[in-house]
């Protein structure tokens, strides 16, 4: 009874709690969605300064083709650099520990802010090619660390909220920087230097306010093996001095990882112990970039202006899908704990699928049936909706709950290779397949969400309200090995951690 409420004293939202994740995610998430939308509305005006710096250089422009190979590799970019970053996670995460990996993130924020903001005065598109890059790189590792981070801090009852809060500040930024894209505030000939620039700012109040805050207590104890900085770090989290207990469940954690010391990609992929956990976050990382989220905003535009949105106005109802994106995204962190990652999962991806199959059938008829562009319409925000609760969120949270402290750092690089090498395939193979299949390009689509929700439905466990020697249990069974690590046989007698309901 003791141990009960002390761990209910443990689990409280306390402030250091809350603001270590705001520092966190505004200073890392929302520059990742703010760089994924940042270039959008002001596509046609960079292009026009391309062509304009080509020609003070060369005294003539440059033909269509050059100038969109161009344009191409300087959204590309991003995910590329994303993927660059997803390789990084592992080394930086164990060499500086989680807080101070996203601290030394920010040198791939704030150096191509100030880049992308002089790259008009300089007069070189250069600078933005690189610059790109850069944040794609800052994207790959804030969208790794921060999951991985929070998870860390987290009691095990606010774990799912706040693990879901990284993808709320990707949205908000992805949001804010559709509302400063709006052509009368800096997607204008003078403000898109600007636009870009921006980026700096969270990045810069990171490097400012996280020191403030504690590491993680798991990497201090296992990795760094400073039990006294744990507990301290644990007592500052908490707001309560007596940790013992959770100091106790983060040791018996180390003593099951001490079998395995550090495991590697490769020594990852050839565990068995840990095979359905692997396969696992492949298959939700790669379910949640090809189910088709980025094709949606892509389509967006267009399915707006043929349901008679005036051209004009496009720009509003899509910052609009935006805010439906934040708001949905909000109620994901508020009912994660209630209804679980599971049932999120199935929930999300069966919209998303209905979604697909209904706005096929819209397309096709597009051009027969006068109410059809609205239909279209209903399934994009319906789209959105089912993403924001469940594929969005939950696969970087999961990430850090499947895995022990050894595995984690390389489950990450896997599962963050996935998402951007996926990313990427979308972006570059998506207009190949609009122009093949037309209206019925989305079928592709949904026969991923369709074959990703049987996989969550046979075999992804639920992991609300856990721990993570708990969740280890779990896949232990559906890998038909004896232990968590068999390779290791005193740990036979190691008793299970009883959890808390």
């Amino acid at each position: 009874m003791e141990q009960q409420d002390q761990s209910m004293k443990e689990g409280r939202l306390t402030l250091v709690l809350a603001l270590a994740t705001l520092i966190a995610a505004f200073g890392s998430s929302f520059q990742y969605g703010y760089n994924v939308a940042a270039v959008n509305s002001p596509a046609l005006l960079m292009q026009q300064f391309y062509n304009e710096t080509y020609y003070g250089r060369t005294g003539e422009f440059m033909e269509d083709f050059p100038l969109t190979l161009l344009w191409s590799v300087t959204v590309s970019m991003f995910p590329f650099g994303g993927f660059i970053g997803s390789l990084l996670v592992g080394p930086l995460v164990n060499k500086f520990g989680r807080k101070g990996a996203l601290l030394f993130n920010n040198i791939f924020s704030i150096v191509p802010a100030i880049l992308m903001g002089c790259s008009k005065v300089a007069k070189s598109f250069e600078l933005i090619i690189i610059s790109r890059l850069l944040v794609g790189i800052c994207a790959g590792l804030s969208s790794n660390v921060v999951p991985m981070y929070l998870g860390e801090l987290a009691p095990k009852n606010l774990r799912g909220a706040l693990g879901v809060v990284p993808q709320l500040f990707i949205t908000v930024g992805i949001l804010v920087a559709q509302i400063f894209g709006l052509r009368n505030l800096l997607a204008n000939a003078d403000g898109w230097p600007i636009l870009l620039g921006l980026t700096g700012v969270p990045a810069a109040l990171q490097l400012l306010l996280l020191p403030f805050f504690p590491e993680s207590p798991r990497y201090l104890l296992i990795q760094k093996k400073d039990e006294a900085a744990a507990k301290k770090a644990l007592q500052t989290l908490r707001g309560w001095d007596s940790v013992d207990w959770e100091v106790a469940e983060i040791r018996q954690e180390d003593e099951a990882e001490k079998a395995a010391g550090f495991i590697s990609v490769l020594k990852l992929f050839r565990m068995r112990s840990l095979r359905w956990q692997l396969l696992s976050i492949i298959v939700l990382m790669a379910g949640q970039q090809l189910s088709g989220v980025n094709a949606i905003y892509y389509y967006a535009d267009q399915i707006y202006l043929s349901a008679g949105v005036q051209e004009d106005h496009v720009q509003y109802v899509t910052a609009g899908t935006g805010a439906v994106n934040v708001v949905m995204t909000i109620c994901a962190v508020f009912v994660v704990e209630l209804l679980g990652r599971r049932l999120l999962l199935l929930l999300g991806f069966s919209i998303c699928l209905t979604a697909c199959c209904v706005l096929t059938a819209a397309l096709a008829l597009q051009d027969t049936v006068s109410w059809m562009p609205y239909i279209s319409i209903v399934c994009v925000i319906s789209y959105v909706i089912g993403h924001a609760l469940g594929p969005s969120p939950i696969p970087a949270l999961l990430i850090t709950e499947i895995f022990l402290q050894s595995s984690r750092p390389s489950a990450f690089m896997v599962g963050g290779t996935v998402h951007w090498l996926s990313n990427f395939a979308v972006g570059l193979i998506f207009p190949f397949i609009q122009e093949g299949l037309g209206p019925y390009s989305f079928i592709v689509f949904a026969v991923i969400c369709l074959l990703t929700t049987i996989y969550i439905f046979l075999i992804v466990p639920e992991t609300k309200a856990k721990t993570f020697i708990e969740i280890n249990q779990i896949f232990t069974k559906m890998n038909k090995v004896s232990e968590v690590h068999p390779e290791k046989e005193e740990l036979k007698e190691l008793p299970p951690v009883t959890s808390e309901q």
